[in-house]
């Protein structure tokens, strides 16, 4: 029988081996998959579940246009099509349920606002209800979210309300669930496979939204590489930005573009090197660093520097270390974070 290598393993061995030039160690990089390639696109099922009730003393208009607010089905359209275009077509949400409510959740201490009351304490700026938190066991409970997932019918689910309304902006349940911006749902443990409770607010936009999911990612990947120490963490290479690492920076955090010095400070005009393009080219990261500035993302524009660290996650075949290149898949999809 013939030893002689086909063309693909000969190029996975040369890109082993090159990774391991490059500090990247640890067991063999990459599998036989072909490295580089678009991943197959996923969809996830999404049950949107909008609190938006009648408010008495405004001629029973929703809540969301007594304020003056954002469209809910609006700004879930734009965050569903920014998030497919920043993956490069890889994550791909589809809203299969719709629930609109005439009313608000209830607290965690039982509490539950009247509109009129609410808008009053709106307009005071002021009154509002403590403690904010929001009944997460009453919610499944009404919704029948654990059943949903369990049948396979919702992969996620997607509160969407008003300011607080006491949700997090991500918080996950099932088996094994860690933080993700939020503790787990530790009583969910008993279900099948993971899941995540998305919590949006429609006084705001895509931008805010946007930002959740960008916690989220934050939590997932950070947890993805909890086992990985030095240059094989590639994660806390990632997330550098120049305060913390002068003369280092990469594509930053949520809070913190390569320049800033302060959390949300996208607006920052000062020029400083940063290797954040060259994770456009992952998993090749040698090129060196160029000067950027906020014109790079968005003049300090929330949708456009989110959208902007967005594009430059991992998202090709292939894996090291145990962890694909496609960091979108963990981020989509927790249950395959191990």
């Amino acid at each position: 029988m013939s030893t002689s290598k086909t063309p693909l393993q000969t190029f996975t061995k040369w890109i082993n081996f090159n990774l391991q030039k490059l500090g990247f160690g640890g067991e063999t990089a990459v599998s036989t998959q072909p490295i580089g390639q678009k991943p197959t696109p996923v969809t996830k099922r999404v049950s949107l579940i909008i609190h938006n009730p009648t408010v008495p003393g405004s001629g029973s208009r929703k809540l969301n246009e007594v304020l003056n607010w954002g469209n809910p089905d609006v700004l879930s359209a734009g965050y569903i099509n920014d998030l497919r275009e920043s993956s490069y077509g890889y994550c791909n949400y589809e809203i299969v349920e719709r629930i609109e409510v005439d009313k608000f959740p209830i607290k965690q201490d039982g509490f539950t606002y009247k509109a009129d009351n609410f808008v009053a304490a709106w307009n005071a700026r002021g009154g509002f209800h403590q403690p904010d938190a929001v009944n997460y066991d009453a919610l499944m409970d009404e919704f029948d979210m654990i059943a949903k997932v369990e049948s396979g019918q919702i992969d996620e689910f997607w509160l969407f309300a008003f300011p607080y309304a006491g949700y997090y902006e991500s918080i996950m349940g099932g088996p094994g669930a860690f933080w993700c911006n939020a503790p787990p749902l530790t009583q969910t443990a008993h279900v099948s496979r993971r899941f995540i409770i998305m919590g949006f607010n429609y006084q705001r936009g895509v931008g805010e939204m946007l930002e959740a999911f960008g916690h989220r990612a934050e939590s997932i990947m950070k947890h993805t590489y909890r086992k990985q120490r030095g240059a094989d963490n590639l994660w806390e290479r990632f997330i550098r930005y120049d305060q913390t690492h002068p003369g280092q920076a990469e594509v930053g955090l949520m809070h913190f573009a390569p320049n800033s010095v302060r959390d949300y400070d996208w607006g920052n005009k000062t020029r400083v090197p940063a290797g954040c393009d060259n994770w456009l080219d992952f998993p090749d990261l040698r090129s060196v660093s160029r000067i950027v500035d906020c014109a790079d993302w968005g003049d300090g524009d929330i949708r456009g520097h989110h959208n902007w660290w967005f594009q430059r996650l991992p998202h090709i075949t292939g894996a090291a270390n145990g962890i694909a290149y496609n960091w979108w898949q963990y981020i989509v999809d927790p249950n395959l974070v191990k």
